[in-house]
């Protein structure tokens, strides 16, 4: 018998001497891809909204109703 015919368990018969061909890139830099411009979006949807929010504060807040409405000092708080 000759040594070079034979296949050790770890190869097969069929097994050929081609390096493996590269592999694309997954799904994953896809997914990694499409996550990332979602963050950024929401990021920027929060912001625009905590601008506009703090934007109608102020707003409201130069146009009080009802200057008087306050605690003053002389109110006393019921002590058990």
């Amino acid at each position: 018998m000759d040594l070079e015919s034979m296949t050790t368990p770890l190869e097969s018969s069929t097994s050929s001497a081609r390096p493996p061909a590269v592999a694309k890139p997954s799904g994953w830099l896809k997914v990694g891809v499409i996550a990332a411009a979602s963050a950024l979006a929401g990021g920027v949807a929060a912001a625009w909204w905590y601008r506009k929010t703090l934007t109608k504060l102020r707003q409201a807040e130069g146009r009080t109703s009802h200057p008087d409405f306050s605690i003053s000092g002389d109110d006393r708080v019921d002590e058990a």
